[in-house]
């Protein structure tokens, strides 16, 4: 996990110079502005009918090469009619390149349909040719110490154990988790072979990530998981306290899950053991390295066995060994680690 972080910083950092176009995509240009104001017009109904590029509120909430995200709202003085919305959140997709990101694209619209009818995500409000239409939801995504919270975590294993019983007409094979972990591969190699290009801040980074045989590591966990029939689910793969929402001015605790795009068919183990890794690593941190690790705030035995009192022996062991860390990161020993594969079963 720790690995993973570094090398999004390094790749963040290689892409800095391509973001300078989303200048462009700002809400006060009069071409974003109409664009923003016909999809609406198109897609919905009531008093949005009317809208026009003058008089829409549009506040952009982030931008990247892949999303662009705009919070949309009637006009000031409009009432709803129908029951519409009074503001929706926009969604344009941003660079897309080659079969397998159009695909990707299909399968995270139709996962985001089924999420929304079951209401585990937001509500669906429209779709379209280049992006989509989405509930506004009045939230804030959770801080990394309320993941363990007890009851928010009770919440979000309700919210897991609902994905996870979920049938998608998605392929059921589980190659998202190897298929990731190749693309990250060549990724990391890619950046290893070209360190001239890198921000001096990221050598010694880049100097530890050298001395890990990350292809290595990759193949032995591969025969790991093959040693049992581990189940084989639907999973969020990315439940990270930004992904969770809670709702604002609600009555009661209210959590929704958020961003899809990671989502498929893999082991169940693993959607579990990567959120718990997660009560560890605060991305909030606004100077370098941009995160931070709260080394000792991950769950406790009884916190684990809580979150998956309903689960087999074998699965809890599984989520156990995939808990314990590599030796560089303060943790338990790989070998260690394989003589538990083979003994404790």
């Amino acid at each position: 996990m720790r690995l993973i972080a570094i090398i999004r910083i390094v790749v963040a950092d290689c892409l800095k110079e391509k973001h300078k176009h989303l200048l462009k995509m700002s809400e006060h240009n009069p071409e974003m502005r109409a664009t923003a104001a016909r999809i609406c017009r198109d897609y919905l109904h009531g008093v949005w009918k009317h809208v026009t590029p003058e008089n829409i509120v549009l506040k952009r909430i982030s931008g990247g090469l892949s999303n662009w995200l705009y919070n949309v709202q009637l006009p000031e003085g409009a009432i709803p009619i129908r029951g519409e919305p009074r503001q929706v959140l926009l969604r344009l997709y941003g660079q897309v390149h080659g079969e397998r990101a159009l695909e990707g694209l299909i399968t995270e619209s139709v996962i985001f349909t089924l999420l929304s009818e079951r209401r585990l995500g937001p509500k669906l409000h429209g779709i379209f040719p280049g992006g989509r239409i989405e509930e506004y939801i009045p939230a804030r995504p959770l801080l990394t110490k309320e993941l363990a919270d007890p009851c928010l975590s009770s919440l979000i294993a309700e919210k897991m154990a609902q994905i996870h019983k979920m049938q998608v007409p998605i392929s059921k094979e589980p190659t998202w988790l190897w298929d990731t972990m190749d693309k990250w591969l060549g990724t990391a190699n890619d950046i290893l072979e070209n360190v001239e290009d890198i921000d001096s801040r990221h050598l010694d980074n880049v100097a530890f990530i050298k001395t890990v045989d990350l292809e290595h590591e990759i193949s032995w966990f591969k025969s790991l998981v093959k040693q049992h029939k581990h189940p084989v689910v639907f999973c969020h793969n990315d439940m990270q306290e930004g992904n969770i929402l809670l709702r604002q001015n609600s009555q009661k605790q209210e959590l929704v899950v958020i961003d899809f795009e990671y989502c498929s068919y893999n082991y169940q183990g693993f959607d579990v053991a990567n959120h718990f890794l997660e009560w560890q690593y605060d991305y909030t941190a606004a100077n370098y390295p941009f995160f931070t690790e709260r080394s000792g705030s991950g769950p406790t035995k009884e916190q684990k066995f809580h979150r998956t009192a309903n689960r087999t022996e074998r699965e809890a062991w599984l989520w156990r060994c995939l808990r314990k860390r590599h030796p560089q990161y303060g943790g338990h020993n790989m070998r260690e680690c394989r003589h538990c594969a083979q003994t404790e079963t």
